[in-house]
């Protein structure tokens, strides 16, 4: 009863889930250092346009940069909410964030030539400022985001798991396990996609499947959560924190 009515009227708790990670710590500062760095260099032009061309241009770039801008934004979302929730700050902690860092300001290239390369001429058809690759090299482009994807996901699932070792030296609740659990579950599920599409970009002749293999993800995530709901509210019924 005393854990009920903690978790249920402490401010220090959303949607269930106490955040033990109130302050902000060196290396959460330092991680949103890099997400900022990683942004920039996900910047159209670094440059001011000197014409009323170079302006158009540019702007040819933002539905990519937009693109890239909310894939980088959800990673460090999903770091924000673990930081918050869990508050480690140990060494296994501090040594898988910097992975995730790395992962992150080498994906950044792939992930804004990817998008450039295909939003831009989506929307706007082939421009002289076009990313230039060869038909071949594709499915190796392919390949490296692929990997990229799915490593940037590694290290946020091994970030849970580690949380989810710690779980009785970090007192969470019932609910609070249930949501680490599904957790991994859904990060783990994103790595086994990009690992599949990146092994579908190596084959040649499914290499054509690695870009639309991404397309899972909306199912399985939304199935995830779903189930998720489902025995997040039982418990709640029950009357289990």
């Amino acid at each position: 009863m005393l854990r009920e009515a903690r978790m249920k009227y402490s401010r220090e708790v959303v949607d269930g889930f106490r955040m033990r990670g109130q302050d902000v710590t060196r290396l959460e500062s330092f991680s949103d250092a890099v997400f900022g760095f990683a942004l920039t260099l996900l910047v159209v032009s670094l440059e001011v346009p000197k014409s009323f061309a170079d302006l158009i241009g540019a702007m040819r770039g933002f539905p990519a940069f937009a693109v890239c801008f909310a894939m980088l934004a959800m990673l460090w979302n999903s770091h924000y909410k673990f930081s918050r929730r869990y508050g480690l700050d140990d060494g296994t902690t501090r040594f898988l964030t910097c992975v995730l860092l790395f992962i992150v300001l080498v994906y950044v290239y792939p992930l804004k030539f990817l998008f450039n390369l295909s939003i831009t001429d989506m929307i706007f058809g082939h421009t002289a400022a076009r990313p230039v690759i060869k038909e071949g090299d594709l499915p190796m482009l392919l390949a490296v985001y692929g990997f990229g994807f799915a490593g940037v996901y590694l290290a946020l699932t091994l970030l849970y798991l580690h949380a989810w070792r710690l779980r009785d030296a970090l007192d969470l609740s019932e609910i609070e396990k249930l949501d680490t659990r599904f957790g991994i579950y859904r990060l783990s599920s994103v790595v086994v996609v990009g690992l599949i599409a990146a092994g579908l970009a190596l084959t040649g002749l499914f290499s054509g499947w690695a870009g639309l293999i991404y397309l899972l993800l909306f199912p399985m995530l939304r199935g995830f959560r779903m189930v998720h709901r489902r025995r997040r509210a039982a418990l709640i019924t029950a009357g289990v924190t």
